[in-house]
């Protein structure tokens, strides 16, 4: 399953969905807060910024240093909340020590959490598919990558292997409102190949290179690869075994190419949506 044919695909909606808004004088813009100077933040920012270029997005990047405080991100967080030219805007991660993390994405407003992360997002997204507003970027990016190769995950058994609130839960419950069966499993399950090898499908993303093999799944298996780790050689590798995999199961995600793309991709259409929504309300206020 290729994730960045699909992102394409997915750019390619979202720019026509923004050429429509620009002919009603709606511009959305995405602004990123980028805190210090992480290398891999540093490429994650820039990628976000050529998908932007891509579909007609405004972009704006916002660099702070790494000794920026927690009240002076606090304070750039609540003038970008009430910023009206901003729809969307994201606090890239990670950020330095001394910052809390969880108490700066509190204070993002919901309507402009395009990387859908607040607990307000989080929670409509667990009550059905129709309240998937802004859902998280990554699980967002799994449906819409199973979608698009016609895998109909209806009464499906699905293992999902890690419990994170960036990607497990919430896939998870994306999952269910889609009427597939699911299970999580994570560090302190007890016999992880009991459910990976009975599982239609199988959703990974623990940061364990190669930790899926061959004969933890069954033949036909669907894989959806989220881990992004580097070898000592410097290549990228999933948390699935690809090579040794590929001729048993029925079709998987690589790693680079697979679900990194459609993250960003469903980063610009969480913005296209919060514009749309914040110029519906303003017609109705």
């Amino acid at each position: 399953m290729d994730g960045r044919a699909v992102s394409d695909s997915l750019l390619s909606e979202v720019k026509n969905r923004v050429s429509e808004m620009k002919t009603r004088g709606i511009l959305p813009k995405l602004t990123v807060v980028l805190v210090g100077e992480d290398p891999a933040s540093q490429v994650y920012v820039r990628m976000k910024e050529n998908a932007c270029k891509k579909t007609g997005v405004l972009s704006e990047r916002i660099s702070l240093p790494a000794e920026t405080t927690q009240e002076e991100l606090l304070k750039k967080v609540e003038e970008l909340n009430c910023d009206a030219s901003v729809n969307g805007f994201i606090v890239q991660v990670p950020l330095p020590a001394h910052i809390d993390t969880p108490k700066i994405m509190k204070a993002i407003n919901p309507y402009k959490d395009v990387d859908g992360f607040t607990a307000y997002n989080v929670g409509k997204m667990v009550i059905s598919k129709e309240f998937e507003d802004l859902a998280p970027c990554t699980p967002l990016g799994i449906i819409k990558i199973l979608e698009f190769y016609g895998y109909d995950v209806v009464g499906k058994d699905v293992c999902v292997i890690g419990r994170s609130d960036i990607v497990g839960k919430p896939v998870a419950n994306m999952l269910i409102n889609r009427d597939a069966t699911v299970t999580i499993c994570h560090s302190r399950t007890k016999n992880l190949l009991k459910y990976s090898a009975e599982a239609d499908l199988i959703i990974i993303a623990i940061g364990k290179p190669k930790f899926l093999k061959a004969d933890m799944v069954k033949e036909g298996a669907v894989i959806v690869d989220v881990g992004i780790n580097r070898t000592t050689d410097g290549s990228l590798v999933g948390d699935a075994d690809y090579d040794e995999l590929l001729g048993k199961v029925a079709m998987i995600t690589p790693v680079p190419g697979g679900v990194g793309p459609m993250t960003v991709a469903c980063l610009l259409l969480n913005t296209a949506r919060a514009a749309e929504a914040q110029s519906q309300k303003k017609l109705n206020s």
